[in-house]
């Protein structure tokens, strides 16, 4: 089915001088203007941009758990600094390759897969990783809601009284501050990716500041002395052991994120960024966070002999109810601009994907709330089973699928890729395959998926559970290699001609 160039963009200013003859091949059923190519010329994101997405989700409360968790499982200040430079050394490269995918189309994640899944197999990853987004936006939304009912209370301590009862699993209070928070990211997201970008541009800084400020307090409140070790600190195998599982795991944390990182370069203005940006926000940003997590762990265990679980235990026994409220107030900036970025885009994307015709941002982001909302993810929250089995089952499809796409990006097409036959429903297109699914790439995901769910859920595979990403990717490279059709030819075609200017 082929529409006229006039019906390919229906906002305004968004897509002008589209080439007709590559009009004319484009279906709509695969095009809309937030799924298009971003032209190169006018694109926004810079190595800065880049930079605080990663002030941001380096510094994020979930990250703070797991890395405080380290000194709660017997490694001292160096292993927990060596834990995080490794894996930042990992995620350096593996985000590099990745985001260099949308830089080069343009194209966000859903239509990044139809190069390796087919124009439709696409919805396979793109529904997996909108699922899984979906869901931890409404439990992070809830987590930050919670740091908010401190706030207010401590703000207005009557407001307590309403903090007693439960509707649907939830107080009063809980549901005033878990809709506030909603709202306010709806707001935000209801103006595009611009606005998300300036949000993290003001928010890196804040959260930066903030965590660098407490842990100075903790350092003076511990006459500036931290505990580097515990008693019950590892050593020899052992020790080497937790630091590479640590380092594995830390990557894993971030196995969604590699996935759909597209969604933010497809708008940077060059690779150069890409690596700029990476290089300050991963590996040097991750040491600035080690060394934050060391001095806050170290400090806490010198004034009393207890380890913290997070910087919130912290921000609630600071004295003063100023900065007690300034520093809430931080981490509520922080949690906002994380779920913008790793749990609000993926769905809104993958529900265009699915939808083109009649979504666009706007509505899909709404619809993407409302479903955070109406599945009551303080509920799913408080059930390990939801948590184990429902999340992590998907979690751990995310690196076969990871696998998968780069393999087939960089060592099949070599990076040889035509953006305009993504676009298209043409027979002839080269992501037709058969009636748009390729089918060497399904039976791969099934496949490694499967090995995937036994090393995440079997006991007897849990001495590998650390390295399952790793794992999961890898055999998910290695046997899409094996069934992978290389005959090609492989073209390499522009996006160009039916981009649509940044407004991202």
């Amino acid at each position: 089915m082929s529409t006229e160039p006039s019906q390919l963009v229906d906002e305004p200013g968004r897509g002008s001088t589209i080439d007709a003859a590559a009009a004319a091949r484009v279906s709509p059923s695969l095009y809309n203007p937030d799924l298009a190519p971003i032209r190169r010329e006018g694109r926004r994101w810079s190595a800065y941009n880049i930079f605080t997405l990663w002030a941001n989700d380096v510094h994020s409360l979930g990250n703070y758990s797991f890395a405080i968790g380290l000194f709660a499982l017997g490694l001292g200040g160096w292993q927990i600094l060596l834990v995080l430079g490794l894996g930042g050394a990992f995620l350096f490269l593996l985000l590099s390759l990745s985001g260099f995918m949308g830089e080069k189309t343009g194209v966000p994640f859903p239509v990044m897969s139809r190069i390796s899944f087919g124009i439709r197999g696409a919805q396979i990853p793109a529904v997996i990783r909108g699922a899984v987004a979906i869901a931890w936006f409404g439990i992070q939304t809830y987590l930050a809601s919670v740091v908010l009912r401190i706030l207010i209370v401590a703000l207005a301590p009557s407001a307590a009284t309403l903090d007693t009862n439960s509707v649907l699993g939830l107080s009063t209070l809980g549901w005033i501050s878990f809709v506030a928070l909603w709202v306010v990211q709806v707001i935000i997201v209801s103006y595009g990716m611009e606005m998300i970008r300036k949000y993290e541009a003001f928010a890196g800084p804040v959260i930066l500041i903030t965590m660098v400020a407490l842990a100075i307090w903790m350092l003076s409140s511990a006459d500036w002395s931290i505990a580097w070790t515990t008693p019950d600190s590892l050593t020899g195998v052992d020790m080497w052991l937790q630091i590479v599982g640590g380092a594995s795991l830390w990557v894993a944390i971030y196995g969604t994120f590699v996935l759909n990182f597209c969604d933010f370069t497809r708008n940077a203005t060059s690779k150069r960024a890409i690596v700029a940006g990476n290089f300050w926000g991963i590996p040097l940003n991750m040491l600035v966070f080690g060394g934050i997590v060391v001095t806050l762990a170290g400090a806490q265990f010198r004034i009393d002999g207890r380890i913290i679980e997070a910087p919130a235990d912290i921000v609630k026994e600071v004295p003063n109810t100023l900065l007690l409220v300034l520093a809430a107030l931080a981490l509520l900036i922080l949690t906002v601009a994380v779920n913008l970025m790793a749990n609000f885009v993926a769905p809104i994307y993958a529900l265009n994907n699915l939808f083109p015709k009649h979504l666009n941002f706007r509505r899909a982001a709404l619809i993407s709330a409302v479903i955070g909302l109406v599945i009551l993810p303080w509920n799913l929250y408080n059930s390990p089973a939801v948590i184990n089995y429902f999340l992590g089952g998907l979690g751990a499809i995310l690196g076969p699928l990871f696998g998968i796409i780069m393999a087939d990006y960089w060592l099949v097409r070599r990076s040889q890729i035509n953006v305009l036959d993504l676009f298209t429903t043409d027979s002839g297109g080269e992501y037709h395959y058969a009636k748009g699914v390729n089918m060497r790439a399904v039976v791969a995901l099934v496949i490694t998926a499967v090995a995937a769910l036994l090393m995440a859920f079997v006991p007897a595979f849990k001495v590998v559970s650390e390295f399952s990403w790793f794992i999961g990717a890898g055999l998910g490279a290695v046997v899409y290699l094996l069934v992978a059709d290389r005959r090609g030819p492989f073209t390499d075609v522009s996006g160009e001609p039916i981009a649509v200017a940044s407004t991202h």
